[in-house]
């Protein structure tokens, strides 16, 4: 009996160290019970937003479902200068983006629930090592060409508008405003 006490012990002890070493990729990695598996070839072209970063229009695809969110960029070849695509969140989280079957290089802005970005990061194609937002507050993501932003004078601190007014009011119009 003691021996399967410790055996259960040393278990749980290797789950939970081999838990904490492992780093959080945006999207799960393997499939887990009742979720999509991970997409094997190019989503087709998402439902369309224009957004404004100051002066700078862009035209961005809306990932908003988890199998929207899986496939994000991957499989993709390329991406027109003034295009990208917003990831859209439930909830404000720390965000962790990776590269898997991604061809394209490509900036990410980590955004809060009023649209203000908080970071920006490059990311490279076919790295599966997860880029970790340092903020808990991301509730959306927004992918464009790499460099764009430093290109058009696009920095953090700038908040992202629609046409509608802020992110939170264009895809959580229910919401308190914070």
């Amino acid at each position: 009996m003691p021996a399967m006490k410790i055996n259960g012990f040393l278990t749980l002890l290797w789950v939970a160290a081999l838990a904490a070493g492992c780093s959080k990729p945006a999207v799960p990695a393997p499939p887990v019970s009742g979720e999509p598996p991970l997409p094997t070839q190019a989503q087709g072209q998402l439902p369309i937003i224009k957004l404004w970063l100051g002066a700078e229009e862009l035209v961005t695809e809306i990932a908003s479902t988890l199998p929207q969110v899986q496939a994000g960029m991957m499989f993709r070849t390329n991406m027109a200068e003034n295009a990208g695509m917003l990831f859209v969140f439930t909830v404000p989280h720390q965000a962790a983006f990776w590269m898997k079957n991604t061809y394209v290089p490509l900036s990410a802005a980590y955004i809060s629930p009023d649209g203000t970005i908080l970071e920006i990061h490059d990311l490279h194609p076919h790295n599966t090592n997860s880029v970790e937002a340092a903020s808990r507050q991301v509730q959306y993501v927004l992918e464009v060409n790499q460099g764009w932003f430093k290109r058009h004078n696009v920095s953090t601190g700038m908040v992202i508008r629609t046409e509608l007014g802020t992110l939170g009011k264009t895809f959580f119009p229910e919401a308190k405003p914070q």
